[in-house]
């Protein structure tokens, strides 16, 4: 029952942590909308796929669970 709470208590910190940094990530004026994000705009038709800014994003997640995993 103790890692089922603890495992509840981390998984609130983290929605916590992506309801702040998706709070925050609008006002980074240059995030989604870095050279190699694609859009396409046609007359009834958008489409919109930020390839450079999910890359950019996983390498720095990979970095902080990387670094997070040497301790």
């Amino acid at each position: 029952m103790h890692e089922i709470s603890k495992t509840l208590i981390i998984l609130g910190v983290v929605l916590i942590g992506v309801g702040l940094i998706l709070s925050v990530v609008h006002k980074v004026p240059f995030l989604g909308r870095l050279p190699g994000d694609i859009y396409i705009q046609k007359k009834n038709f958008s489409f919109y796929f930020p390839i450079t800014t999910s890359l950019l994003i996983s390498a720095i997640l990979s970095l902080i669970f990387w670094l997070w995993s040497r301790r």
